[in-house]
């Protein structure tokens, strides 16, 4: 299957394999990382629009971009169509390409307050944020929602219309309801019907852990575009549709190349923290990952585990002539 580019209003995405959204992990070094490795769009972690009226530092400090990553979506969240329209002209004036609607989060802290997927339950409430999100925008603006809220109440496709409707210029559906959370099969048949139900760009999101499984969900339910959240933590390269082998000089040069860019991007108090959310997920499913992951959890320093990962990748690259000379060996 030809790989198009993805077009949200005037904004063309070359690469339509996109980061997902994902709450402590999406920061400003792992997007442009997955930039890096090929990711058309990347999209923050999930911001408060009270954090923002309120002028909170910490939630300024997740709207950090910076050219290179470049296009980059911010997602809001929240309940009151007032306060997001007035967070969105707030995010606006950053330089930002598209500003993001979250309908889908299922966490309990979200929902609580009607914000999140709770708002796939008050399709009229959720019509209103996005009109007033898109009258204090130039951006394009976009919505993240799901299935629905359980298996008994699935109302995306109409969901979807309604989006649209309200001026959404795309959109994405996690294909599970909130009683799934993240379990379960994601069901593809409501992307399929989700396609059918709108004129604007869809984007298919849930369990893609290969770009072979991301062009197999466009193919089979005729999406625009897949959304990759916690099938590229640790594998980074992913969004390349001819990606290298996954070899163990793959895992630690791109994990090398995290720590560089948590290092330039982030204050020397927060580095430590912000990498162990992620150090460990590189070394799942291999040789001696087990006492890599245990002695990346040691480290007491940013500036130790730098070292760990240094020599690490020093034993690897010393045992690349080794591993070239077996290859042509076996070849005669």
């Amino acid at each position: 299957m030809k790989i198009k580019p993805l077009q949200i209003a005037d904004l063309t995405i070359e690469n339509p394999f996109i980061l997902a959204p994902l709450a402590g992990y999406t920061d400003l070094p792992f997007r442009l990382l997955c930039r890096e490795y090929g990711a058309g769009l990347v999209f923050s972690e999930m911001i408060s629009s009270h954090g923002l009226l309120y002028d909170q530092q910490k939630t300024w400090d997740m709207t950090r971009s910076t050219p290179a990553e470049r296009p980059v979506a911010m997602q809001l969240f929240g309940s009151e169509p007032d306060i997001m329209g007035r967070a969105a002209a707030m995010l606006s004036r950053l330089p930002i390409d598209c500003i993001d609607i979250n309908m889908g989060c299922p966490v309990k802290k979200v929902t609580k307050k009607g914000a999140g997927v709770a708002l796939m339950k008050s399709p009229a409430l959720a019509a209103k944020i996005i009109r007033q999100v898109c009258a204090n925008t130039t951006r394009p603006v976009t919505v993240k929602f799901r299935s629905g809220w359980t298996r008994q109440s699935i109302n995306a496709p109409e969901f979807a219309r309604m989006a649209e409707e309200a001026g959404a210029a795309a959109l994405t559906i996690h294909a599970r309801t909130w009683s799934d959370g993240f379990s379960g099969t994601v069901d593809w048949e409501v992307i399929a019907r989700c396609r059918e139900a709108i004129s604007i760009p869809l984007i298919g999101n849930g369990d893609i852990n290969s770009c072979e499984q991301g062009l197999a969900m466009m193919k089979e339910t005729g999406c625009d575009g897949v959304m990759i959240g916690r099938g590229c933590l640790g594998r980074p390269w992913i969004f390349a549709p001819h990606h290298p082998a996954e070899t163990p000089l793959l895992r630690v040069t791109a994990l090398k190349r995290h720590l560089e860019l948590i290092e330039q991007f982030c204050p020397p108090q927060w580095a430590l923290g912000k990498i162990r959310n992620h150090a460990g997920r590189y070394f799942k499913a291999m040789r001696h990952g087990a006492e890599i992951r245990h002695s990346i959890y040691q480290a007491g320093s940013f500036a130790e585990l730098r070292q760990l990962v240094d020599k690490l990748l020093e034993g690897l690259l010393a045992q690349q002539p080794e591993e070239q000379g077996k290859q042509q060996a076996d070849h005669y």
